[in-house]
């Protein structure tokens, strides 16, 4: 029989903080090595401060060294100025009149020389989400969004959203939407462009149900010269921006047959796309514009099919589940279109059963004359070899 361990020398594990005691040591260290000058300085401070991040990480209040953390950010180590943000950020919420004390070293480090700093300086300033801070916001704000790094100019966009939720008065009072605007138009940065336009349709659909003037606003996004402009970048941006401007383009009201033939040619490329939600977008956009033209919707349906079809059978249940839910639609619009594709909407054994519910809805809705003995038979013979 193995021999009891005695109690006592049960001890927790080096890399577990050991609560009260723990944080009154972290903070006895980091008093150590503020403001010294030590050749190993700054790796002392990292591997404090990842002490401190293992303590919020298993649930221990870290708050009282709240004071020795800010003391301890003025270092150049983007490492060690990442975890100070982290815990700042963390606990400004929490404790407001604590939030103040991080407003100097945070504002000092939005005008460092790197821009790296500068942004992530930014963006926990942002964070801090406290309505009483919110003065010392505007001006860091208006900076970066001028900033001469896309990295803090992409971060700016969307600390003018954050803003806005934290204080709308503020941030229309700035102007924040207008220099949104014009750095989206502008801006060589395909990332920064997508950061504006999100930032200015969240602030102008919170802002329209109170002014008229953001109701107009929303209304020139989605004017001519700014959707085609948009359009003409779609391919520098990312999948999730573009998923983005294809929904501003669905909302686009063309003025003649020829701004939509514009438009399809500019997306044609997106059908085939990799990613399955720029595809969807894209379809959505086609759709909606040749909704008045029944001829040619009708040639969309058959130049979607193919692209709808081979996203069923690629990716997770889930996405194809999304997309079957798109092609239930389309089926039930126009089942002849599809009745020669009734072997894409076979059950397949591992097919969960929400999917096979869809499949089976279609193929009840294409069947016909021509494939009902293929399909009825087919489906027998799969139910009797899982019996």
């Amino acid at each position: 029989m193995a021999p009891t361990v005695p109690s006592a020398a049960k001890s927790a594990s080096p890399s577990q903080p050991s609560g009260k005691s723990e944080v009154t040591d972290l903070k006895q260290q980091l008093r150590q090595l503020a403001g010294s000058r030590a050749p190993d300085a700054d790796a002392q401070r990292r591997d404090v401060f990842k002490r401190v991040i293992s303590c919020m990480t298993a649930g221990i209040d870290v708050s009282a060294a709240f004071g020795e953390m800010v003391l301890c950010s003025a270092t150049s180590d983007v490492v060690t100025k990442k975890m100070c943000y982290l815990y700042v950020g963390a606990h400004a919420r929490a404790h407001p009149d604590l939030a103040l004390l991080t407003i100097n070293f945070l504002q000092r480090d939005c005008q460092d020389q790197d821009p790296t700093i500068r942004g992530l300086a930014l963006r926990s300033l942002c964070s801090l989400r406290v309505p009483n801070l919110v003065e010392y916001l505007v001006t860091p704000l208006t900076t970066g969004l001028k900033d001469p790094s896309a990295y803090v100019r992409m971060i700016a966009a969307v600390g003018a959203a954050k803003l806005y939720h934290i204080s709308a008065t503020a941030c229309i009072d700035a102007d924040l939407p207008a220099s949104l605007k014009a750095l989206m138009l502008s801006d060589p940065d395909a990332q920064v462009v997508a950061n504006c336009l999100h930032a200015l349709q969240e602030i102008w659909a919170l802002e329209a149900a109170k002014s008229e003037a953001a109701a107009r606003e929303i209304e020139t996004l989605h004017s001519k010269p700014v959707v085609f402009y948009l359009l003409n970048k779609i391919k520098e941006f990312s999948e999730w921006a573009q998923c983005i401007v294809l929904e501003l383009a669905s909302k686009f009201l063309p003025s003649d047959n020829n701004e939509i033939f514009d438009i399809m040619n500019l997306l044609e490329d997106r059908l085939q796309h990799a990613n399955g939600a720029v595809v969807l977008a894209t379809i959505k956009v086609f759709l909606h514009l040749t909704m008045s033209m029944t001829d040619v919707h009708q040639q969309v349906y058959e130049r979607i099919k193919a692209p709808l079809l081979t996203l069923v059978g690629a990716g997770s249940p889930e996405q194809s589940y999304s997309v079957l839910c798109h092609l239930h639609l389309l089926v039930m619009r126009a089942p002849m279109l599809f009745s020669s594709d009734y072997k894409s909407f076979y059950c397949q054994f591992s097919d969960p059963s929400y999917v096979k519910k869809l499949k089976l809805e279609m193929l009840t809705a294409i069947a016909n004359e021509s494939n009902t003995y293929e399909i009825g038979f087919y489906n027998f013979l799969k139910w009797i070899r899982i019996m």
